[in-house]
């Protein structure tokens, strides 16, 4: 008998092809049927009419690794629509890991996830972590094994090229975690110790992941100056490793890169026209966010988080970092010298730190910008999380209207430490609606239905999804049903806990997980594996 009957929607079905009303007939998980007006006779009905039934919004780069198995309810993406997340993102994730890497691990990701006393950390591989994800998620999973973990598993925190014994190493890490399910690799190329990674390196890792019919997901090595350079780098990566390219949060940002979105776009198009496989992700935010560690320039990195700790303690070495910093233009912060008033800290054990920029405490402190910057690294044992104001929005604007471009939240959802407090950035609770309400029905950026194949088809597509992200028959029944004349985003960066408007019904594998607008604590999600014929189920 069929479970779920909804009735008169206005399905945007994933594929790019206009809207039109129909009835939806849920059975078993899975889409049984859409057609103009099928029977009566479902266990539940719901009357759709003025609503559209899409399917579930797919998070192509999401930070949720930890938030999922500790605040298992999810809302901060289950209410936005998100049915299935990306983890394992910027190539620092908890596995795999052994006893001696997993402390590294969290202490440098703790500004991301933040770090739960008392939590059972019973995983060291691949395939052991998404176990621990089947035992109960809100939404569904894939994930990327981390490049930069890899390296330090099997090379530390050393800033130089591997051994041959070193990059086998690296290459049977990698081929066994695309076995146990990972649906392929990710990097974060200014971040240590996954920064210290030539090309080359790079390349014979992803042979690797495309022998498993898997992608790669750069942060690449620049977002500032030398932008495009580091976009050339991750396409000539691809076209020499053969493996499929897609580019995490593909922005153009700083001031040296205003208006300069067209220039990628040239680039890209100029590959895939040359047979390059490639796509990419954004988020509808000028922001950016990540950890005040991050722009520390590579060579202070080197050796982990004791190491940096040291470094900043000695005051040679620190006043070096500032010149770096300030002068020169660290690597960790994409080459442009560092500007303390777009610095904002959203993330501190100071809970009077929080909300201010970087120029703002330092002068209501009396001390120098770059002193506030190490105190706060030091006081946090590099927890410290920042937004970046350093973006456009003609550059966001041009980017989403590609044809190779997807949506990720980027979205950090930390558990503060203990006395202190995190202002996250907005994207995290908002992304997704953000695109339907601000992109969509206020400028017209893109089509709805266009908007709806980005967020959905087009990712299941990158992901091999191989029944999900379209609605049609025999395709798994995740499914958002939303109101195109309300639905909107109302996080904000004062306030970024908030749960959208316009969302009222979320299905995961058939499920409600979001039921006439609540949250039913349903936990129907599960990790979702590459296969060894290359799809993801």
């Amino acid at each position: 008998m069929t479970d779920l009957l909804i009735r008169g929607a206005t399905v945007v079905d994933g594929t790019g092809a206009p809207g039109r009303v129909a009835d939806v007939a849920v059975a078993g998980g899975r889409v049984e049927a859409v057609d103009d007006r099928l029977p009566r006779g479902a266990r539940r009905e719901i009357d759709a009419s003025g609503l559209v039934l899409a399917p579930g919004f797919i998070d192509m780069h999401s930070h949720s690794d930890l938030h999922v198995l500790v605040e298992r309810d999810h809302t901060a993406k289950v209410s936005q629509g998100v049915t299935t997340e990306v983890l394992g993102q910027d190539g620092l994730s908890y596995a795999p890991v052994d006893d001696t890497t997993l402390p590294a691990i969290r202490q440098a990701v703790a500004g991301w996830n933040g770090d739960p006393d008392g939590f059972d950390w019973n995983w060291r591989s691949v395939g052991e972590y998404l176990d621990r994800l089947d035992e109960g998620i809100a939404v569904n999973a894939c994930y990327l094994v981390p490049q930069g973990t890899v390296r330090m598993l099997a090379m530390g925190w050393d800033d130089r090229p591997p051994t041959e014994a070193e990059l086998d190493r690296q290459r049977e890490l990698v081929a066994t975690a695309m076995r146990e399910g990972a649906v392929g690799m990710s990097s974060g190329l200014t971040y240590a110790p996954g920064m210290y990674a030539g090309d080359d390196e790079l390349v014979e890792l992803c042979r690797v992941v495309a022998s498993f019919g898997g992608f790669y997901a750069p942060h690449h090595r620049s977002y500032g100056a030398g932008a495009l350079e580091a976009y050339a780098q991750m396409v000539e990566v691809s076209r020499r490793s053969g493996c499929p390219l897609h580019l995490a949060h593909a922005t153009m940002n700083f001031g040296v890169n205003a208006g300069r979105a067209p220039e990628l776009l040239r680039l890209l198009d100029d590959a895939i026209a040359g047979g390059c496989d490639i796509t990419l992700d954004t988020y509808p935010y000028l922001p950016g966010s990540t950890t005040l560690a991050a722009l520390l320039p590579s060579w202070a990195s080197e050796g982990g988080p004791a190491a940096i700790l040291a470094r900043l303690a000695d005051a040679p070495t620190r006043e070096r970092i500032r010149r770096v910093l300030e002068v020169e233009g660290s690597d960790g912060c994409h080459g442009v010298p560092v500007e303390w008033d777009t610095i904002e800290i959203s993330g501190s054990r100071d809970p009077s730190a929080v909300g201010r920029t970087v120029a703002a405490l330092a002068a209501a402190s009396g001390r120098s910008p770059f002193e506030v910057f190490a105190d706060l690294l030091v006081a946090d044992e590099l927890g410290t999380t920042i937004l970046q104001h350093v973006g456009h929005e003609d550059n966001v604007q041009t980017i989403m209207r590609h044809p190779a471009h997807t949506g990720g939240s980027d979205g950090l959802l930390p558990l503060a430490a203990a006395g202190g407090a995190a202002k996250p950035h907005p994207r995290a609770w908002g992304t997704f609606p953000r695109y339907l309400g601000r992109y969509v029905r206020e400028l017209g950026v893109l089509s709805l239905e266009e908007c709806v194949a980005h967020l959905t088809g087009r990712a299941a597509r990158r992901l091999k999804l191989a029944d999900r992200g379209l609605v049609r028959p025999g395709f798994h029944a995740d499914l958002v049903l939303f109101d195109p004349d309300t639905v909107r985003d109302t996080a904000t960066f004062d306030e970024p806990r908030q749960r959208p408007e316009g969302i009222p019904y979320v299905f995961v594998g058939g499920v409600a997980v979001i039921d006439d607008g609540a949250h039913t604590g349903s936990l129907p999600g599960r990790s979702l594996r590459r296969a060894p014929d290359g799809s993801t189920r």
